[in-house]
């Protein structure tokens, strides 16, 4: 085959450390902008991306040249020193140092964009933590509890 031709859709979730709520509405918003714009540069578009208080999810597409862990170190290292630009109030702003990043099949884009739209909704029913985890398990991803959280 003379190309080489990928679609590898991928849903990634991190939060800031210690889930300290950092991002605002209008940070978050702004954030997402800045997300998406930098995900099309290193050639992983965005399909959907939500900032909420404590966490980001994203929605994207994996470039065939780019591997997961370099999509996510660029991404928050970028924002991280992007956001710290914005406000002296945000000087203190990290990112988790994990994340998780869970595959999704093309029939299912649209339920996860919608699930990644609706984050507020689902945070007036259960923390971070409790979405993060039943994630874990919905994923079959063996993980210890003791060293999911910073």
């Amino acid at each position: 085959m003379a190309q080489s031709l990928v679609k590898i859709l991928v849903h990634v979730i991190f939060s800031t450390k210690h889930r300290r709520p950092f991002l605002t509405p209008s940070v978050a918003a702004e954030m997402g902008a800045y997300l998406g714009g930098m995900l099309r540069e290193i050639g992983c578009p965005a399909i959907q991306i939500k900032c909420v208080s404590d966490h980001a999810h994203i929605l994207c597409s994996l470039g065939r040249r780019v591997e997961i862990a370099e999509l996510v170190e660029k991404v928050k290292t970028r924002t991280s020193k992007w956001v710290k630009t914005r406000s002296p109030d945000l000087a203190e702003f990290y990112w988790q140092a994990g994340y998780g990043a869970f595959s999704v099949s093309a029939s299912n884009v649209d339920e996860v964009r919608a699930y990644i739209l609706r984050q507020e909704e689902h945070h007036r029913q259960r923390t971070f933590q409790e979405e993060f985890i039943l994630f874990l398990k919905k994923h079959n991803v063996e993980y210890d509890e003791r060293f999911v959280w910073e």
